[in-house]
């Protein structure tokens, strides 16, 4: 049955008006004032925003990490995100076995998501070494499996050389994909932890210590220098939290260079004083990188103003506090990194963002569904509310208040960082393709709805 969504105000990355949108077949066919039509399902939407679904492009979900396992897997993962209004992710596969094809973790990610999520959802190719084959293989993975974005990492058991980040740069600047990497200078990092390790300073407040700014902010620098070398090759930097880092970036972009950066909540709300919280509760906030000095905070903040951070994610990566984080407890080099939030992150963004006058609306709606549609092959079907895209809603009441708490919430994990905050602003419908699948706060959808989006090559010039 046709849906009708009356009275609301849509907004865009670019426009803020009230209208009637009518869907029909998973796609929005009419926007236009006082639609009428008798045959439909109608939602009255009077007093609330309408938006594009949130895009998420940085989870990892089934991620499994040494002995332990991130506590969300496809189904229970894209459930929260559908509460928390994000109605589509594009998600960081693990590594596999030491050696294996690209194609061999494709596989096993489907196995995972395919008949669980309940969102659409899409994956990054990840890069463990470079050979020839795996450099053939890359054109496969673009044209064949519609994923046209790896990861690399510059840190962890397969962390690349500068040789293979060069030769990885410019063979999907050839396929008109996209490099994203985990920028983390690997040396300094393993000489600060044995340092601490040694001196006896096992607590949470030295895994923020044993990877400070510089560490993030050489790493990002280097990539930059790289890509350059690469022929301009296009280049994504995950989850940025420090100011110094992004005066690299700044760099880059004012002088042409194609850089794109995503940041996440924690890095703009949280700060590295979360480490010292009694009772081991530090160990909550034990990811990487690290949270880092509040006043990095405003300098983020203002880089999305300015354009230069283009996309929100969430580095969605959770391990139950009373169990996994445990493994911390004496020694911080043990605790698993990652943290939740897959559900909070579109209302912290607003609430804390738009409520607040940090961003406008349209810069919420920005970087949180339009920017990841376009970088990551998905726009014109997902990212805006447009006739000919997909039917993906999310109703926000901009008065609703919400004392946010893990009991609220429908993350598959024992804690969330942002307990007791109070929020202005909440998603009350989530819509995909047409189909309402939550409302105020209750998942009403199907286990295995979403689809797997195959997403089309990146061609940044469109950002």
């Amino acid at each position: 049955m046709p849906v009708l969504i009356k009275n609301g105000t849509i907004v865009t990355a670019c426009d803020t008006y009230k209208a009637d949108v009518l869907i029909e077949n998973e796609k929005i066919v009419e926007i236009g004032m006082d639609i009428k039509r008798d045959d439909c399902e109608t939602i009255d939407a009077s007093q609330k925003y309408l938006i594009p679904g949130g895009i998420d492009v940085h989870t990892h979900l089934n991620l499994h990490s040494g002995t332990v396992v991130a506590k969300d897997d496809f189904y229970t993962g894209t459930v929260a995100a559908a509460c928390g209004g994000t109605t589509s992710i594009v998600d960081h596969m693990g590594f596999g076995p030491e050696g294996c094809s690209l194609k061999h973790q494709v596989d096993v990610y489907h196995g995972y998501a395919d008949g669980n999520a309940v969102i659409d959802y899409g994956f990054h190719g990840v890069i463990q070494h470079i050979n020839d084959n795996i450099l053939s293989e890359m054109e496969y993975i673009v044209e064949g499996e519609g994923i046209s974005s790896f990861k690399i990492y510059l840190t962890y058991d397969f962390k690349l050389s500068d040789e293979e980040v060069l030769k990885t740069l410019a063979r999907l600047k050839e396929l008109n994909g996209i490099t994203t990497v985990h920028p983390e200078n690997d040396g300094a990092i393993r000489y600060l932890k044995e340092s601490y390790v040694k001196a006896g300073k096992l607590s949470p407040i030295y895994h923020a210590l044993s990877r400070p700014v510089e560490c993030e902010a050489e790493a990002i620098n280097r990539m930059i220098n790289l890509a350059s070398l690469a022929g301009d090759a296009p280049l994504y930097i995950v989850h940025l939290s420090c100011s110094l880092g992004l005066d690299y970036i700044k760099l880059a972009v004012d002088r042409g260079q194609r850089v794109i950066a995503e940041t996440c909540p924690q890095y703009l709300l949280l700060d590295e004083e979360r480490y010292k919280e009694p009772f081991n509760n530090g160990l909550k906030y034990i990811m990487s990188p690290p949270l880092r000095e509040k006043k990095n905070q405003e300098e983020l903040w203002k880089g999305i103003r300015d354009g230069y951070i283009k996309v929100v994610a969430t580095d969605h990566c959770p391990f139950d506090f009373g169990v996994e984080k445990q493994l911390g407890k004496g020694d911080f080099t043990k605790c698993p990194n990652g943290a939740p939030g897959i559900e909070t992150r579109m209302p912290l963004m607003f609430s804390e963002g738009v409520s607040k006058k940090r961003i406008s609306i349209n810069k919420f709606v920005e970087v949180t569904s339009t920017n990841p549609a376009k970088i990551f092959g998905l726009y014109p079907n997902k990212g805006s509310i447009e006739a000919g895209f997909d039917a993906d809603i999310v109703l926000i009441d901009p008065d609703k208040e919400v004392n946010l708490t893990k009991a609220m919430l429908h993350e598959n994990v024992d804690y969330t960082p942002y307990e007791g905050m109070t929020l202005r602003g909440y998603p009350v419908l989530t819509m995909v393709r047409g189909k309402v699948i939550v409302k105020d706060n209750v998942f009403i959808g199907q286990k295995g709805y979403g689809k797997y989006m195959k997403r089309s090559k990146v061609f940044l010039e469109n950002i």
